[in-house]
C-alpha cells in the first residue's frame, strides 16, 4: 500500500529534535572504548615498527584528569607466578611525565564522501537511483544517497525506520517531506557462514521528484522473483513541495548527516552493498526508469549529474564518477571493495577480468579505518637505542595500559646475528578477538576473527586503534584451563628466554619484511619466528624462501604458520586484508569475492596457491585444540648422527616437554599443531626428530584435510592429528629447525629455563650460529 506524504511545518529550533526521533537507531553514536570496556585509560601508536631516527606518535584516552607516561623495554609479558613473572625495564625518554587526560572517541561506519559542488545543488526536479543489497533493513534510518540538511535544505534517498525506501526533501524553510515506498525491504537471515548470496535480495531503487507537477514517484524493484518477501513497490503521490533547498555539505553515499552544518558527524550508516548510484537533474519518465534499471543511462549528458562507477580504482579509497562532471569521492572507514555487483553471473571470480560485474561496495556500520584520535605526545627514536620490543606505559591511580612498538636496527647499524621476526600481521588479524579477551569483546573495534553487525566477516584490520590483546599481561580465556597467553604476550616468552640465555638479537617485524624483502634477512645468520606467524604476504614468503636457499637458518617453533594469504594495502599501509575460503576459518568469503581488492591477488590459503607451509619449513597446520597438551616422543631421526647436536645433554628415552607448561596444562605440543607431509612438500631428506600424539577429540583435523564426514577423525584416532619436529638443510648450508606447536614457547622457562625444550632450542640456536657447515 502507499503511505501518505509526511510533512512537517516546524520552527527551525525544533526540526533537529524531530529528526533525531525519526532516525531512531540510525543515528550514529561515537564509540567511547573506555566506557565499553570499563577501563580508565587506553591508547595506541600510529606506527608498529619505528627505526632509530624516526618518530612515533601516541594517542591516549583517559577518564582521569591526569595520567603518567613512561617508556619501558618489554622482556616477559605473562604475570603468571608459575613462570618468571612480568618483566619490563624502564628506559629514559624525553616524553616521560604527567599529561592532562581527556576522553577520545571514534566514529565507526563506512560511507562515501563526495565534496560539495554547485552541480549537486538540485533545487528543482531530480532523480536518484541505485542498486542496493540491504543486509539489515530494519535497523533504523540508513542513508543511501544524501545531500541532506534539514535546516538549510537538501534531498536524500533513504531506508526509513520501517525498512522501506524513502525520499526526503527539505525546502530549507521548515518544510520537510518524507515519502515512503511502503513495502519493507526483504533480508534473509544470515547464512551461518555469513556471506550474501549473489542474485538474492538485490533491489533497484529510484526516487523521482517532479517539481513542475509536485509529484514524487518511488520504485523498489527486487531482482529476484523468489516467492515471499520480495515484493515490488511503485508509489506515485502528490506533495506540496515546489522546490528543494540547497546546502554546501558533502554528498554522502551509504550514510547521511543528521545534524546542521557541514561538520556534523555522519549518521545512519547503511549495512549492505550499493551498486551504480546515479543522480539526474530532472525527473526521469517511467520508461527511462526501467531503462536505467536495465543498464541504460541515456545519451543526454547535461542531465546526468553523477554516475559513480565503483569498479574503477578498486584497490584504493578513490571513488570515480563516470559522468562529465567528474564528482569523484573517497571511501571512508574501509568499506569492502572487489565485491560482486547486482549483475554478477557467476562465470568469473576475478574482478580484474570482469570489472563491470564488480560495480558494488559493501558498507558496514562498524567499519573503521582510523580511530582518528589526537596525539598526546611523540617520541623520536634515538640513534643509540637497542633493537627490541618497547612499550609506552600510561597509568592513572587505578589503571594502566601498555602500548607496544618495535624498534628494528638502523639501516647502517651493526646487526646482531639473530633476528626475531615478530608476527605483526598476526597481531592485526587477531586484534580484539571476541572469543578470548573479555575486554576485547567490548572494544567495538574489529579484527579478522570478528563479524560485522550484519553477520558478515571482517576482511580488513587496522593498527590505528587500541588493540587490547596486543598487550603484555593480555591473557585469553578460550582454553579449558581458563588462561592462555597468546600472540604478543606469548611471543615475549622467547624474548625472555633469549635474554636469560645471553643471546643478542635484533627485532624485525612482518611489516619490515614485507617492505624490505630478502635484503633485510641477509644481515642475519639465524631468523626465529614468533609462535604463530599465520598471516604472511607473498613478499614475505619469497624473502624467507630465498633466505633459506642462500644459506640462511630459520627456526620455526610455532603452529599454523604461513597459512593465510595476506595483503598490505599500498593505499593505506596501516591495515591488512584477507579473504577467507577453503581453510579452517571463522567465516567464509562470498562466492566471487576471493580476490583481494588491495593487491588483486587470490586470497585464501597459501596451500590453495601451491605454497603450503611444508614447502618452506617442512611442516604445516594439521589440527588445533585448547583443552590439554602432550609431550613429544623421539622418533628414529633423532638418533641419526646428523641430529646429535640437537639432543646433546638429553637422555635418549626422555620425552620432550613432559612437564607443566605456563600455558595449556602439561606438555610442549598443543594449541595449534603442525605435521610432516611429503605430498605437500616436506623435503625427503628431512630428519623426523619427534612426534606428539594421543590428543583428545577436541583436536580435529583441519578443515582442508577432511574430504568427507566420517568416524575416527578425533585426536585419539586420526593419524593426521599429531605434532612433528623436524630438521633439514640444503646444499648451501641453509637449514630449518621446526617444532610444530604454538605451545613450545610456553615451556622455555620451566624450572628456571633448565628443561629439555629449552635445551633443544639452545642447542639448535648455538649450532646454527657457530657452524659454517652443519651436519
Amino acid at each position: 500500500m502507499n503511505r501518505p506524504v509526511i510533512r512537517y511545518r516546524l520552527l527551525r529550533s525544533f526540526v533537529l529534535i524531530i529528526l533525531t526521533a525519526v532516525a531512531g537507531t540510525g543515528l550514529a553514536q561515537p564509540v567511547d572504548v573506555l566506557q565499553s570496556t570499563g577501563r580508565e585509560i587506553l591508547g595506541y601508536a600510529d606506527r608498529m615498527s619505528v627505526p632509530p631516527g624516526e618518530t612515533v606518535r601516541f594517542m591516549i584516552s583517559s577518564r582521569q584528569p591526569q595520567y603518567q607516561a613512561e617508556l619501558v623495554r618489554l622482556i616477559h609479558g605473562d604475570p603468571d607466578p608459575r613462570g618468571p613473572g612480568f618483566k619490563a625495564e624502564p628506559v629514559d625518554a624525553p616524553f616521560a611525565g604527567t599529561y592532562p587526560g581527556r576522553v577520545q572517541t571514534w566514529n565507526p561506519g563506512s560511507y562515501i564522501e563526495v565534496p560539495h559542488d554547485p552541480v549537486l545543488s538540485l533545487e528543482s526536479s531530480l532523480t536518484l537511483a541505485a542498486w542496493i543489497y540491504p543486509t539489515t533493513p530494519r535497523k533504523g534510518v540508513q542513508g543511501l544517497i544524501a545531500k541532506w540538511d534539514a535546516e538549510q535544505g537538501g534531498y536524500g534517498l533513504f531506508i526509513d525506520q520501517e525498512g522501506t525506501v524513502s525520499l526526503w526533501l527539505s525546502a530549507g524553510s521548515g518544510d520537510i517531506y518524507r515519502i515512503s515506498a511502503g513495502v519493507p525491504l526483504f533480508s534473509t537471515p544470515p547464512y551461518h557462514n555469513s556471506f550474501p548470496l549473489p542474485g538474492v535480495n538485490w533491489y533497484f531503487v529510484a526516487a523521482v521528484f517532479d517539481a513542475s507537477n509536485q509529484t514524487v514517484r518511488l520504485y523498489q524493484l527486487p531482482s529476484s522473483s523468489l516467492p515471499g518477501g520480495h515484493q515490488p513497490a511503485r508509489v506515485e503521490v502528490k506533495t506540496e513541495a515546489t522546490q528543494v533547498g540547497s546546502n554546501d555539505h558533502p554528498l554522502l553515499i551509504a550514510a547521511y548527516r543528521s545534524g546542521p552544518g557541514p561538520r556534523s558527524s555522519p549518521s545512519g550508516n547503511f549495512n549492505g552493498k550499493i551498486d551504480r548510484p546515479v543522480i539526474f537533474n530532472r525527473a526521469l519518465g517511467e520508461d527511462e526508469i526501467y531503462s536505467l534499471q536495465n543498464g541504460s543511462i541515456g545519451s543526454d549528458s547535461s542531465e546526468l549529474v553523477a554516475s559513480w562507477d565503483f569498479s574503477i580504482d578498486i584497490s584504493t579509497s578513490i571513488v570515480r564518477d563516470a559522468s562529465p562532471n567528474r564528482l569523484d569521492g573517497r571511501a571512508v572507514n574501509m568499506p569492502m571493495r572487489g565485491v560482486t555487483g547486482h549483475n554478477w553471473t557467476g562465470k568469473e571470480f576475478d574482478f580484474k577480468r570482469a570489472p563491470e560485474q564488480y560495480g558494488a561496495i559493501y558498507f558496514h556500520d562498524d567499519d573503521l579505518r582510523d580511530a582518528g584520535w589526537t596525539a598526546d605526545f611523540e617520541y623520536r627514536i634515538p640513534a643509540g637505542l637497542r633493537s627490541a620490543i618497547y612499550a609506552v606505559k600510561v597509568c592513572t591511580k587505578k589503571d594502566e595500559d601498555y602500548i607496544p612498538f618495535f624498534v628494528p636496527p638502523s639501516p647502517n647499524a651493526r646487526r646482531s646475528p639473530i633476528a626475531y621476526l615478530v608476527p605483526t600481521f598476526t597481531y592485526l588479524a587477531y586484534a580484539n578477538i571476541g572469543n578470548g579477551c573479555s575486554e576485547c569483546r567490548q572494544a567495538e573495534s574489529l579484527g579478522l576473527y570478528s563479524r560485522h553487525s550484519d553477520g558478515s566477516g571482517v576482511a580488513y584490520s587496522s593498527r590505528l586503534r587500541p588493540i587490547l590483546d596486543m598487550r603484555p599481561k593480555a591473557i585469553t580465556t578460550w582454553s579449558a584451563g581458563g588462561r592462555t597467553p597468546r600472540h604478543f604476550s606469548a611471543d615475549l616468552y622467547l624474548t625472555d628466554w633469549l635474554e636469560a640465555k645471553g643471546f643478542t638479537y635484533d627485532v624485525i617485524t612482518d611489516h619490515d619484511l614485507h617492505r624490505e624483502g630478502k635484503s633485510l634477512l641477509a644481515h642475519y645468520r639465524v631468523v626465529i619466528t614468533g609462535s604463530h606467524p599465520e598471516y604472511v604476504s607473498e613478499a614475505m614468503l619469497d624473502a624467507l624462501q630465498s633466505y633459506i636457499a642462500d644459506g640462511g637458518r630459520l627456526m620455526y617453533m610455532a603452529g599454523n604458520g604461513f597459512y593465510w594469504v595476506t595483503s598490505l594495502s599500498e593505499d593505506a599501509p596501516h591495515f591488512i586484508e584477507i579473504r577467507r575460503w577453503g581453510g579452517t576459518q571463522g567465516w567464509e568469503a562470498a562466492p566471487g569475492e576471493y580476490y583481494h581488492n588491495t593487491s588483486g591477488e587470490l586470497g585464501g590459503l597459501w596451500r590453495r596457491r601451491g605454497r603450503p607451509p611444508q614447502l618452506l619449513v617442512g611442516i604445516g597446520f594439521t589440527s588445533q585444540g585448547f583443552d590439554r597438551n602432550a609431550p613429544f616422543q623421539r622418533e628414529t631421526g633423532s638418533f641419526d648422527p646428523r641430529a646429535s647436536f640437537i639432543f646433546e645433554g638429553i637422555d635418549p628415552f626422555e620425552e620432550i616437554g613432559a612437564f607443566p607448561s605456563i600455558g595449556i596444562g602439561y606438555g610442549a605440543a598443543g594449541d595449534e599443531i603442525d605435521r610432516i607431509e611429503p605430498g605437500l612438500g616436506t623435503p625427503p631428506a628431512a630428519l623426523h626428530l619427534a612426534r606428539a600424539y594421543d590428543f583428545s577429540d577436541y583436536y580435529q583435523p583441519s578443515v582442508e584435510e577432511v574430504m568427507e564426514v566420517r568416524r575416527g577423525i578425533g585426536g585419539g584416532d586420526d593419524p593426521l592429528v599429531r605434532s612433528d619436529i623436524i630438521y633439514f638443510k640444503n646444499q648451501r648450508e641453509g637449514a630449518v629447525f621446526a617444532a610444530g606447536s604454538i605451545s613450545w614457547f610456553e615451556c622455555l622457562s620451566h624450572n628456571n629455563y633448565d628443561n629439555n625444550v629449552s635445551r633443544v632450542t639452545e642447542n639448535v640456536l648455538r649450532k646454527f650460529l657457530e657452524a659454517d657447515v652443519l651436519p
